[in-house]
């Protein structure tokens, strides 16, 4: 049984992170925000996802809120592994 929750919570994480991922872009170039504030602010979308999620999904408030902070965090990490950096290293 708990096995199966938790293929629901990161299954239900995994359909979040690249709509997250895609709502974080369009808030980055919309609004002028400090880079250091984004992964936060994934978090709490994501959160905010996953409450809105309860259509979707069986699961309960608690778990939907840990999908979505799940989301948050690899959606950041997400966008950050693809994109390219052009003539510049890190």
């Amino acid at each position: 049984m708990e096995n199966e929750v938790l293929q629901d919570v990161m299954l239900t994480a995994t359909i979040l992170i690249p709509i997250l991922a895609a709502l974080v872009e369009v808030l980055k170039k919309a609004v002028k925000l400090p880079k250091n504030l984004l992964p936060l602010i994934s978090v709490v979308l994501g959160l905010i996802l996953g409450v809105v999620s309860y259509k979707f999904t069986d699961l309960d408030l608690v778990l939907r809120l840990w999908a979505g902070a799940f989301a948050g965090l690899a959606g950041t990490g997400l966008f950050e592994a693809l994109k390219t950096r052009i003539g510049t290293t890190k």
